[in-house]
């Protein structure tokens, strides 16, 4: 990004705090030679692959794959009706499309609004018992949190806040977090299901629900530009969709009302517009999958559990990067 002179990385809360996006999503190639490789994917252009050996990266041509998937079982989309995995549920059939009216009414009570002492940020619920998927800066450093959700009543909308939030899990590398309601009072909480965001087109529709500079339950609309926008090391999704501070944590939708992924930053300069970013929905599901390494602990300083270095043939630990 040093190439972008005078151009600001925005991260969607009040205020703004630095953080990183998604990983690739593992794909299974096979080629028409028999070849089957396995490997995270770069990017995806309309006349060749390029994938991460770890060691080496690989450019394969589109011409010459027979058959390409993604490597991760809860994609499947061979039964019907809904699938829960763990924290989060999918839908194994996706629904209908439509418009973007009908799927707001039917996704935007599960839609919040997390504050804390010194932010506002959104976030969104992923199961009926009360886990809250958000951006980590949105809580960075943060103990008291109070999620508000909005519930349909006969002639308006009726605020609920919950100030009894337990962090469950964090990641600063991500940037995602998931928290937990406690004491809701057994009353069973509308949930969103995630999508596949490797499934995306460049210039689908999709939608966003959020509270933008505290405006709660603020809808905008656009497209997406690119799915695997590679920046800093990581891939996001880029889309036109106009969010501002206060986005961070809520979800971006597709017109089938499912998450396909967790919006995080825009990038903001005099002349720029229509630069706007989200986590994708398959390394949210990476992370909730193998949620215990990323465990949250009070009593220790750091997110998650602390790895020491490997030892050398010194006996000492190698420094990482």
């Amino acid at each position: 990004m040093s190439k972008l002179h005078g151009v600001l990385i925005l991260l969607l809360m009040l205020p703004p705090w630095l953080c990183r996006g998604a990983e690739p999503s593992l794909i299974r190639a096979e080629l028409k030679n028999g070849t089957v490789i396995e490997a995270p994917l770069l990017m995806e252009k309309s006349n060749w692959l390029l994938l991460d050996l770890g060691f080496d990266i690989l450019k394969i041509p589109q011409n010459q794959v027979a058959d390409l998937r993604v490597k991760d079982s809860s994609l499947s989309t061979q039964k019907t009706g809904t699938q829960h995995s763990g924290l989060y549920t999918i839908n194994s059939q996706p629904p209908q499309r439509s418009d973007i009216k009908k799927q707001v009414e039917s996704t935007s009570e599960a839609v919040l609004r997390v504050r804390t002492p010194t932010g506002l940020g959104s976030g969104f619920l992923i199961q009926s018992d009360g886990y809250v998927v958000t951006n980590h800066h949105v809580i960075d450093g943060e103990h008291e949190i109070t999620l508000t959700l909005f519930e349909k009543g006969e002639s308006e909308l009726r605020p609920i806040l919950f100030d009894n939030v337990r962090i469950v899990a964090l990641s600063p590398h991500l940037d995602l977090a998931l928290l937990k309601i406690e004491g809701n009072g057994g009353k069973t909480l509308p949930v969103l299901a995630l999508g596949d965001s490797h499934s995306l087109a460049q210039g689908e529709d999709v939608f966003s629900i959020g509270s933008p500079l505290g405006f709660d339950r603020t809808v905008s609309q656009g497209i997406i530009s690119l799915r695997n926008r590679p920046m800093d090391g990581q891939l996001y999704l880029q889309s036109t969709v106009q969010i501002n501070p206060g986005n961070s944590g809520g979800p971006l939708f597709n017109l089938r009302g499912e998450v396909v992924g967790v919006n995080n930053m825009k990038i903001q300069a005099v002349g720029i517009e229509g630069l706007s970013f989200a986590i994708p929905a398959n390394r949210l599901r990476v992370f909730l999958d193998n949620i215990d390494a990323y465990a949250f602990d009070a009593r220790n300083t750091n997110n998650g559990y602390r790895y020491n270095a490997p030892m050398t043939h010194h006996g000492k630990g190698k420094k990482g990067k």
